[in-house]
């Protein structure tokens, strides 16, 4: 088994109120010692939207053989990059339903056994904040939370009460505590469940920005701010994502940014990835799993089965209170095979025999079409 620093989840309702301080989770009691700013690098790997359609739920009940749903092997083309990083995120664009009642476009309820795919696969938290987080209500954001929690994988951006709305989910990576935030465009036009407007986290800059320095003041060396954001079905990000990009890089605490990692969704196809104030920003990484993609002319569009997986190698400071700085940045170009029901890393692919170059050269003109190759960016294997 690949040894790798496991997260430690440290929800501290108090954080966002006060900025008090983190909590220590079982394993620091254990004997690990706290994080310092002399701890070792690590790499945070993270990736697009887990978008199960009919055809992706029915593939994972017979991969199972026909008894519940197994999501395992749709991920395993990928988890040899996933589970050797030392903290890996994915998109959990969905909730969950129970008892087979498993549903797909428009209003998905997904099977509870995505969320064990995602575990066995290497992923250590989700952003759980999309449009489609209210497609069931409060209910499904319980059973999705449930279940995200039963296989100890982590998630930001939904609630289930008012305390855990307030709470900064912490994950621990190479001895830093990397704070995990995640926000949504909307909701579809559904309303928020009565009584509970903290259910899902809204895009606001005034309060992503409060929420990272209270997350920062709380001890995290990190912080890390998912987005569901942006147009459908368009490579290069829209003025609102470029603008509000620009604006919470630009927020400092001193001398130190309050965010150090965009992570983007929901557009479908792969987007830029840019270095912004001296920050990285992906604007979107695409669909890691989902079903045959119509784009919004209603023609099958092969770049709604494209994406990347994103890896970001930190370096800590050399004093105690500064910046942990990226040291290398990566993109891991991804295909999910809707044939086969199997996301494919297409380096891997393409070394084995795959005629795939076409796909990934595709990608890759994408990803560097904002001149992130300038400042680092790399396509990595």
């Amino acid at each position: 088994m690949i040894a790798r620093s496991r997260l430690v989840a440290i929800a501290a309702a108090a954080v966002l109120v006060a900025g008090a301080a983190c909590q220590a989770h079982n394993r620091e009691a254990s004997g690990h010692p706290a994080p310092s700013a002399g701890s070792r690098d690590f790499t945070l790997v993270a990736s697009g939207d887990v978008l199960p359609h009919t055809s992706i739920i029915d593939r994972a009940r017979f991969d199972a053989g026909g008894k519940g749903y197994d999501f395992r092997p749709m991920f395993a083309g990928v988890r040899p990059v996933v589970s050797r990083a030392d903290l890996a995120l994915c998109h959990m664009e969905t909730i969950y339903g129970e008892n087979g009642d498993y549903t797909g476009y428009p209003l998905f309820k997904s099977p509870p056994e995505v969320a064990r795919g995602l575990a066995a696969t290497g992923y250590d938290g989700c952003s759980t904040a999309s449009n489609h987080s209210l497609d069931d209500g409060a209910a499904g954001i319980l059973r999705t939370l449930n279940a995200l929690d039963q296989a100890k994988v982590r998630h930001a951006g939904t609630a289930r009460t008012a305390g855990e709305a307030r709470s900064v989910t912490v994950l621990r990576a190479g001895g830093a505590k990397v704070a995990h935030l995640a926000y949504t465009y909307g909701v579809n036009g559904f309303p928020l469940p009565p009584g509970q407007p903290w259910a899902v986290n809204m895009i606001d800059r005034k309060k992503i920005v409060a929420d990272a320095r209270a997350a920062r003041k709380g001890g995290a060396d990190v912080v890390v701010v998912s987005m569901h954001w942006g147009t459908e079905w368009q490579d290069a990000p829209d003025e609102d994502q470029v603008d509000l990009a620009r604006d919470l890089t630009a927020a400092h605490s001193g001398k130190r940014p309050d965010i150090d990692l965009i992570l983007g969704t929901h557009a479908h196809v792969p987007q830029a990835y840019e270095k912004v104030n001296g920050t990285w920003v992906v604007y979107g990484m695409g669909d890691q799993v989902a079903g045959p993609m119509y784009n919004d002319q209603g023609v099958q569009d092969p770049r709604g089965n494209q994406s990347t997986l994103a890896r970001f190698t930190f370096a800590p400071p050399e004093r105690a209170g500064e910046r942990w700085e990226v040291k290398k940045a990566e993109f891991v170009p991804q295909m999910f095979d809707i044939d086969a029901g199997r996301v494919l890393d297409l380096n891997r692919a393409i070394a084995k025999g795959a005629e795939l170059q076409g796909e990934r050269d595709r990608i890759r003109e994408v990803v560097l079409s904002r001149g992130a190759a300038d400042d680092g960016l790399v396509m990595g294997k």
